[in-house]
């Protein structure tokens, strides 16, 4: 019996993409400040989240089941421009540059861009194949609470640095062929989901 590709959120030719990955552990309303962020600054047409089934940096950690972490996911966006999706999940994949590889073979007619916070910025280095994730996909960062310097002096960071769009350029930013990337800021919120998670342990 042949096996139906993974089921992926719809989009119109040519539509500008924003891709925000995490274990969503759980979500909360920083993801969605950020991504809302990003649709606007951007000029996005959507926001995919992408649900992963885990976390190979945080191996060890208590992580809900995915179906789980979806549901709270989708309450949790409540946008008719944000998609939540467990793709990762469905394919088989487990990294963010593999998942980048089948998204853009997927979806060629798609302008994507992929998304992350500041503090995802200060490690990015220790992803698995981090260079080519920047070589495959422009990368939009969205300034967060205590991340900034960190983020833009991080290995990745000062790595990067000559591929960095000025701010008031980031509505160019999905067409611009990677390695390229913004920083992106504005109001933060001091939310995370270790400090939930936290919070939740000590009742």
């Amino acid at each position: 019996m042949r096996m139906l590709p993974p089921l992926l959120p719809p989009a119109g030719d040519g539509q500008r993409i924003g891709l925000f990955g995490g274990s969503f552990n759980p979500p909360h309303e920083g993801h969605r400040h950020v991504t809302l962020l990003a649709l606007a600054r951007l000029q996005l047409d959507a926001v995919w989240w992408l649900v992963t089934p885990g976390n190979p940096l945080k191996a060890g950690h208590e992580i809900e089941p995915l179906s789980q972490r979806m549901q709270a996911a989708r309450a949790c966006a409540a946008h008719p421009r944000i998609a939540v999706s467990d793709v990762e999940a469905q394919a088989g994949l487990r990294y963010t540059i593999d998942i980048l590889h089948y998204l853009k073979k997927r979806r060629p007619d798609l302008a994507f861009v992929w998304i992350m916070g500041a503090d995802g910025l200060t490690h990015f280095h220790r992803w698995r194949n981090w260079r080519d994730i920047a070589r495959v996909m422009p990368i939009c960062v969205v300034d967060r609470p205590d991340h900034s310097r960190a983020a833009t002096a991080s290995i990745a960071g000062q790595a990067l640095a000559r591929y960095r769009l000025r701010e008031e350029a980031a509505p160019r930013l999905p067409a611009t062929l990677p390695p390229a990337w913004v920083f992106l800021h504005g109001p933060r919120l001091p939310i995370s989901s270790t400090q939930i998670r936290a919070r939740d342990a000590d009742g």
